[in-house]
């Protein structure tokens, strides 16, 4: 079901896992959605994706809130935190019915079948579809995937406008493959967790980093096969070391420096084009923030 996110109230979301403290590069994605939120008079929400429960960090869902409101960003009604609803993850696969599918590859068989296969976009190896039949004489399931078009057909090709970066395509068969629903670990993947997510938080826009372009053709397919409303999409440019690695908690990426939230609220805004040098608190900054993203939002393609 596509639903024209533009006829129904504005509905954003922050969503940072808990794997590590907020960083500059996770400031960056979380002042745009909000200021996204405040340009259309809408709502942004807060919500926790801990599903990879292996990651998580104790405690640093608290630290979230604490810094979020230390930098004047307040967010709208209850934390949704994704360990939590886990049953619901659960009930939304069981709708997929037989386009779900137990997988027996490991990654290092998955790796040696693609071999002179294209990677995809976030450096996964495409799954060649060895499982796609039934499992080896053998085998025990390890993970489920699910089961995307054929290259040929045109439920494949999935295109979209992002706001920030235009025209968007991506063909799931010859780039992604059948994806992973429920890992060998047992968690349930991101993918379905955010479509459910956003469905049931009304969520109307989503603004986040560039890092997860990738995985919105995915999303936009399940959002189809689960009949819930297509999100519309802004992707950020991802701040990067020197070396052009981007910005993150698995490679070292510092905390923010709480003690001067201005300063960091500055930097962030100045890499996402706006110069907020002449505010001399939170309160003034985000004042001046918002007029200057409603500018920001008058040049993107869309």
């Amino acid at each position: 079901m596509t639903t024209n996110p533009h006829h129904r109230p504005y509905t954003g979301r922050f969503a940072p896992s808990p794997s590590g403290p907020l960083h500059a590069g996770s400031l960056i994605a979380a002042m745009a959605s909000y200021l996204d939120a405040r340009a259309h008079n809408g709502r942004w929400l807060l919500r926790i994706e801990d599903i990879d429960e292996a990651r998580t960090v104790s405690g640093v869902a608290q630290e979230f809130e604490a810094a979020l409101r230390a930098l004047g960003m307040q967010w709208d009604g209850p934390v949704l935190v994704q360990s939590e609803r886990k049953l619901i993850y659960q009930q939304a696969s069981e709708r997929l019915g037989a386009l779900l599918y137990p997988c027996g590859c490991t990654r290092k068989e998955i790796a040696d079948s693609s071999l002179g296969l294209s990677l995809a976009a976030d450096g996964a190896a495409i799954y060649p579809g060895t499982c796609r039949h039934g499992l080896a004489p053998g085998k025990s399931a390890r993970a489920w995937r699910l089961r995307v078009p054929d290259a040929e057909q045109a439920a494949a090709l999935i295109d979209f406008n992002d706001r920030w970066l235009g025209w968007q395509e991506q063909n799931l068969a010859t780039q992604v493959g059948d994806f992973v629903l429920r890992r060998a670990d047992g968690f349930w993947a991101y993918q379905l967790a955010v479509v459910v997510d956003d469905a049931e938080q009304g969520v109307t826009h989503v603004v986040r980093g560039a890092d997860l372009l990738d995985s919105t053709a995915r999303q936009i397919y399940l959002q189809h096969l689960l009949g819930l409303p297509t999100p519309a999409y802004l992707h950020v440019p991802l701040l990067r070391h020197a070396d052009g690695e981007k910005l993150s908690k698995q490679n070292g990426a510092q905390a923010l420096d709480l003690s001067q939230p201005l300063q960091a609220l500055q930097d962030a805004a100045a890499f996402l084009g706006m110069d907020m040098t002449t505010a001399t608190s939170v309160a003034a900054f985000w004042d001046m923030a918002l007029p200057a993203w409603q500018r920001q939002l008058q040049r993107l393609p869309a």
